[in-house]
């Protein structure tokens, strides 16, 4: 969960580096470092703390050079110190690398190195690949590279520079992502294309066991023995503008802003005349359909989410067997996956390694596997095929918003279709819920405008030690997301449980410093949730109620209410997790933590 940059051409070069790492601090941001290639010399700065720390010492020390490679650390073998922060260079200087992913045998390769009077300098894992080409190395890039697969096991996303070859990058992939871009006499790669599109948005996403050169004058592909294949690039959709903050002060805030048009987008194409047709990027006849009685939705964090809320939508529509399960959890089960099990995999960045190895494992027994995933190209996609793509934009703040709006948009269509094509779905409760989906970006917005009221909310509620989030039906996924988002920024402990379960340990922790957050639409639930609430303010405990616009009665039990628009029963996830989102950001920005980001966490989690 590192980020890595590397560029050769004309411009600045550490400008060009220095600001992609700045668009990768999301992924890594404990220590950060910069080497260059000049005068056949390698040349290297580190720093602990973030990015304008490592720019303000390349500035103080006039650093440049000919072409150069960057990195972003998120601790994982050895402490958080210059001396473990990348690149690492060879006890020789002929070779200087960074590393993004976790090299499991490591030590053995230390030891054989050491035993060989090679000296390390680091703690970390990525050292051991440095010095072993810096020990195979004769003259060849590509064969010392090759030596490197064959020896190194783990993943890894490695971007190589030699001293002795102007002008070249070398990388290698094996799990870890990496993407390859290239312009008018300019190479590029970065671990996320959102750093490149300021320069370029015709990519190369390297898979796995593949490496490659990148020079001023393209890109030479290679395979894991050295064999040079096509490759076909890829043109990005995302403009550079929607990796900028525009006006907001927070990533976070503006991608909150963004849900409405985010949602309308994803609709767009997808239904039409009250009637809902994924027949465009799901070629599944009736008879396979059909065939198929079980889901699985695989996921992790607020995409986990995503499908706990899908799920619960999907059984009011057909009678398929659902369950939803953690990927990290889904391979080391005896789940019984075959051929009548339709496997959906959900990933915001397609990179998430759990949710990759997850994918695999259906695939291999023989599941029809689906992807929802907010990058066209990645492994995820590539790998599984068959995908719906959330047209959401890169979303650069860590904690996830709009692209949980885009999931469960996709998701809720996907119910639909597949509900529709088994002849379960009826015409009008179709039209009910696709013309109520064509209302949301209107009623999110509307939220939205309450957001000074959510602030103010917010600044009230900011020193509470705690907080429970409750609901009940459709009300608990997105009380399961906003404790997710409050605890994500805000470092406040937050857990939701189904309302009803508060009798069952909980309640307990209830006193008059733990507010609850009660998710309470206007709906057959209602009552039950109330009764609820009135156990928690028996233990002092004050509330804040999420309600219906209309509903009059919740003044008798909280002060502290934040009215949502109606809409549907089943789409009531929509309107009842934004202005948690908001409370959350607004929390976290009263109590002054880093929101886009938040501390210990990375955006895309690569490695297991």
């Amino acid at each position: 969960m590192c980020g890595i940059m590397g560029y050769v051409g004309a411009r600045d070069i550490t400008k060009v580096i220095l600001d992609g790492l700045a668009k990768h601090e999301y992924r890594g941001y404990d220590s950060a470092g910069i080497a260059v290639v000049k005068d056949r010399e390698i040349h290297e700065l580190r720093t602990t703390g973030r990015v304008s720390q490592l720019a303000k010492k390349v500035a103080e020390e006039h650093f440049t050079g000919e072409f150069g490679i960057g990195h972003t650390r998120w601790a994982t073998h050895g402490g958080v110190s210059e001396m473990n922060a990348h690149p690492h260079v060879s006890s020789d200087n002929r070779v200087v690398l960074v590393h993004n992913g976790i090299i499991e045998n490591a030590r053995e390769i230390r030891a054989d190195l050491e035993a060989h009077g090679i000296k390390f300098h680091s703690e970390t894992d990525t050292e051991s690949a440095v010095q072993y080409l810096g020990y195979v190395y004769e003259g060849d890039p590509k064969a010392a590279i090759v030596k490197l697969t064959k020896r190194v096991r783990g993943a890894f996303a490695l971007v190589i520079m030699f001293y002795d070859r102007p002008n070249e990058i070398w990388v290698a992939r094996k799990g870890s992502p990496l993407v390859v871009g290239r312009a008018d006499g300019e190479g590029f790669c970065a671990s996320d294309p959102t750093a490149l599109l300021e320069y370029t948005r015709d990519v190369w996403f390297m898979d796995d066991d593949e490496m490659a050169k990148i020079t001023k004058e393209g890109c030479i592909f290679y395979d894991f023995h050295g064999d040079a294949h096509e490759k076909k690039s890829m043109h990005l959709d995302w403009d550079a503008a929607m990796a900028t903050r525009g006006s907001y002060p927070h990533f976070m805030l503006k991608e909150i802003h963004e849900q409405p048009d985010v949602v309308a987008h994803t609709l767009l194409g997808r239904v039409a005349d009250g009637a809902v047709d994924l027949s465009k990027e799901l070629d599944w006849s009736e008879a396979k359909i059909k065939g198929w009685k079980k889901i699985h939705f695989v996921a992790c964090g607020t995409s986990h989410y995503a499908t706990v809320t899908a799920a619960r939508i999907m059984e009011t529509l057909g009678d398929f067997e659902i369950r939803t399960e953690v990927a990290s959890e889904y391979r080391y089960r005896n789940i019984p996956i075959d051929k009548d099990t339709l496997a959906i995999f959900v990933s915001q960045s397609g990179e998430t390694a759990d949710t990759l190895h997850a994918a695999r494992l259906a695939k291999s027994r023989g599941a029809e596997c689906l992807v929802i995933t907010n990058v066209r190209g990645s492994t995820i996609h590539r790998e599984v095929g068959n995908a719906i793509i959330t047209p959401a934009g890169p979303e650069v703040g860590v904690a996830a918003t709009k692209t949980f709006t885009a999931q469960i948009t996709a998701l809720v269509l996907l119910g639909l279709y597949l509900a529709k094509m088994r002849g379960e779905l009826d015409k009008d409760t179709e039209h009910r819920l696709v013309t109520a989906l064509m209302d949301i970006p209107g009623k999110l917005a509307s939220v939205l405008d309450k957001e000074k009221d959510i602030e103010m909310l917010a600044r009230d509620f900011a020193d509470a030690r705690g907080f429970f989030f409750i609901g009940r039906g459709l009300a608990y996924p997105p009380a399961l997301e906003g404790a997710l988002k409050l605890k994500e920024i805000s470092y406040l402990h937050a857990e939701a449980y189904p309302a009803g379960e508060m009798k069952h340990g909980p309640i307990a922790l209830l006193d008059k410093e733990l507010p609850v957050v009660a998710l309470v639409p206007k709906n057959g639930l209602w009552e039950k949730t109330v009764s609820n609430i009135e156990e928690s303010m028996a233990r002092k405990s004050p509330i804040i109620a999420v309600a219906t616009e209309g509903d009059d009665e919740i003044a008798n039990y909280t002060d502290h209410i934040i009215f949502t628009p109606e809409t549907e029963p089943e789409l009531f996830p929509f309107i009842g997790v934004v202005p948690l989102q908001l409370f959350a950001y607004y929390i976290a920005r009263q109590r002054g933590c880093d929101i886009d980001m938040p501390r210990n966490l990375a955006k895309s989690v690569t490695v297991e």
